[in-house]
């Protein structure tokens, strides 16, 4: 469900975008009969994108929570859509540059918010390597909340459409080097998890398996 919802999402903001700037690119250039055509033509489809684009947006939003970027992000998306309005009617073109820019910033918003990961803090009572009592297990568990339980759900079971955990063949180091990656829509984090946090992550997750 997750992951049909994210690539819906991803199509239509691209469509949306490249309509836009089709419609951009014929204000500018004084073709008023060809954008014209254009708006007529692709009316429906446009609201079709629109609300698929909306929709598809507030669920990931809801799902993946909310950072200050995706916040700026929001800001921009929605501040556009008036400008647009009102400079295709009126044929302004600074207005229309300026609803362009602001979608494309919104798009470079959220790709910077998919790189970002805030470092948590976990509990010195299980994250103490040092200490007699440490069991690596607990200390991945608390990793694993902290990080990876959003997507992947309790359990390593889809969550919010995370990889299946529990049916992965991967081996430790494999995994560990994946996590470090990131892979389609899971950012890196090698910047973020110390080697020792790595391998405590993945000897939780390894429990899942059935």
């Amino acid at each position: 469900m997750y992951k049909a919802l994210f690539y819906t999402h991803l199509i239509s903001v691209n469509i949306f975008l490249f309509a836009y700037l089709i419609k951009t690119i014929l204000l500018l250039a004084n073709k008023k009969e060809a954008l014209e055509k254009f708006s007529k033509g692709f009316k429906v489809p446009e609201m079709i994108i629109s609300t698929l684009f909306l929709i598809t947006g507030i669920y990931l939003l809801v799902q993946m929570g909310t950072t200050k970027l995706l916040i700026i992000k929001i800001c921009f998306v929605f501040a556009s859509i008036p400008i647009a309005i009102i400079g295709f009617k009126k044929s302004n073109k600074v207005l229309a540059v300026i609803a362009m820019l602001l979608i494309i910033m919104a798009y470079g918003f959220a790709e910077m918010n998919k790189k970002r990961i805030d470092k948590q803090t976990i509990a010195p009572s299980v994250a103490d390597v040092n200490s007699p009592n440490y069991d690596i297990k607990k200390h991945g568990e608390a990793i694993y909340t902290a990080y990876c339980q959003s997507c992947h759900g309790t359990g390593g079971t889809n969550g919010a459409g995370g990889a299946d955990l529990t049916i992965s063949k991967k081996s430790f180091e494999e995994m560990k080097a994946q996590i470090k990656a990131g892979s389609m829509s899971m950012p890196p984090f090698k910047d973020v998890m110390s080697e020792q946090e790595l391998s405590a992550v993945v000897a939780y997750i390894v429990t899942f398996r059935k």
